[in-house]
């Protein structure tokens, strides 16, 4: 019997390691520059804390059951974890808190996409406690960061607004709004067509499902809809928004008012940030504004408001792997110490240990026995070990250095 990882899980190797790590400590120097702090949040949640306000489809989270009947479910997500958290853990924190994190999500998989994998990585931040131009400003140009640390700027951003999509999708009957909304997430224009609307409706929709392009044209479009004063507010704010961060002129924007997350529970901007894989699109990560989310979390239903993002590691993974900046080989050891004889074996882990002991990184391995010294030299080749140090019983040592 030969056994392998279970469905949808995989084994990660020093050099998938070495990338990873390579990808994530540039993401978290960035998340230190900008006075981001890492939160740690349980892998277990509750399913009632996953399913709060539904707005997690409960068929993707693997669920499992304890011996006293509770439900619970592996994270698909960190936000909903996070709020919680926050909510209460840290009641009487200060705001705004800025905070990321690094982690592992777990998600059914129904799709080809990576191979069915139910297992991921996210690295991303939530800004928690602030709303208006400036947050959502910061995490946007936060994200451009990111992606400039990593070297990649084939990439842009998509920017779409949720609470004005949800109030425009207000004018559909309450039966089939989900309908419309699936339709207009997917794009999907037969979808439309055969749904049961008048014609003013299916006009609508079809509108709705254009608004994406150029953001003076696009703003143009939906000032043409019948706005009330809430409507035109979240429209006034947009566009300072999009003359902010065009003023920056650091990323490619596209403005896509039929941009809708399958995750439920944004309430203001939403964006996801496109790269390219091999002339395909790749969506890299995304992210919104969520400013009730917390308040289903609290005793009293108290809202505070939030924004933030996730990127994936494994996608920006796919995307890096083309342009050859990843580690391509994991880092070799700088010494090889080799006690010569029984009686050095004390003197060689001592003399070891002390170059351990250096100030900066030093990687040393003992020869554990068992070559001969043409032997000892072949392993250090193969392995870019740069010197050998035969260590005698006396504590003296002879170096080599490995050609």
């Amino acid at each position: 019997m030969v056994y392998q990882p279970a469905a949808g899980a995989r084994d990660l190797l020093p050099l998938d390691v070495a990338q990873k790590r390579w990808i994530e400590d540039r993401l978290q120097q960035v998340f230190h520059r900008w006075g981001y702090h890492r939160i740690i949040t349980s892998t277990l949640e509750r399913m009632d804390t996953i399913m709060a306000g539904e707005a997690i489809d409960r068929h993707k989270v693997i669920q499992l059951q304890t011996g006293q009947d509770e439900e619970l479910g592996l994270r698909p997500e960190l936000t909903a974890s996070i709020a919680r958290t926050v909510v209460t853990r840290m009641a009487m924190a200060h705001y705004p808190q800025r905070l990321y994190y690094n982690a592992n999500v777990f998600r059914r998989n129904w799709e080809k996409r990576h191979n069915h994998q139910q297992e991921y990585y996210q690295a991303g931040v939530e800004l928690l406690g602030a709303e208006g131009l400036l947050a959502n400003a910061e995490v946007l140009l936060l994200t451009s960061n990111c992606l400039t640390a990593l070297g990649l700027n084939q990439w842009h951003l998509i920017l779409g607004e949720a609470g004005i999509t949800k109030s425009l999708l207000n004018a559909f009957p309450p039966e089939i709004r989900s309908q419309v909304r699936m339709a207009i997430a997917n794009l999907d224009s037969v979808a439309i067509d055969t749904l049961p609307l008048g014609e003013d409706l299916h006009k609508q929709a079809r509108i709705m499902m254009d608004l994406r392009g150029k953001s003076g044209d696009v703003l143009q479009k939906v000032s043409n809809f019948p706005l009330d004063s809430s409507q035109q507010a979240a429209v006034n704010h947009l566009k300072s928004l999009v003359e902010l961060l065009e003023a920056e002129g650091k990323f490619s924007l596209i403005l896509d008012l039929s941009l809708i997350q399958t995750i439920d529970y944004y309430t203001g901007i939403v964006f996801e940030v496109v790269g390219d894989l091999n002339g395909q699109a790749q969506v890299l990560g995304r992210g919104g504004r969520y400013d009730q989310l917390l308040g289903l979390y609290h005793p009293r239903r108290e809202n505070t408001p939030g924004i933030g993002f996730e990127l994936s590691i494994d996608d920006l993974y796919q995307v890096l792997s083309s342009t050859q900046q990843l580690p391509q080989t994991i880092p070799s050891s700088n010494w090889l110490v080799v006690p010569e004889g029984d009686n050095a074996q004390v003197a060689a882990f001592a003399h070891a240990q002390k170059l351990r002991d250096s100030t900066h990184l030093v990687r040393v391995e003992m020869e554990l026995g068992g070559k001969d010294p043409q032997g000892v030299r072949e392993y250090a080749r193969e392995r870019s070990i740069a010197q050998i140090v035969w260590i005698k019983s006396d504590g003296t040592g002879t170096i080599e250095t490995v050609s």
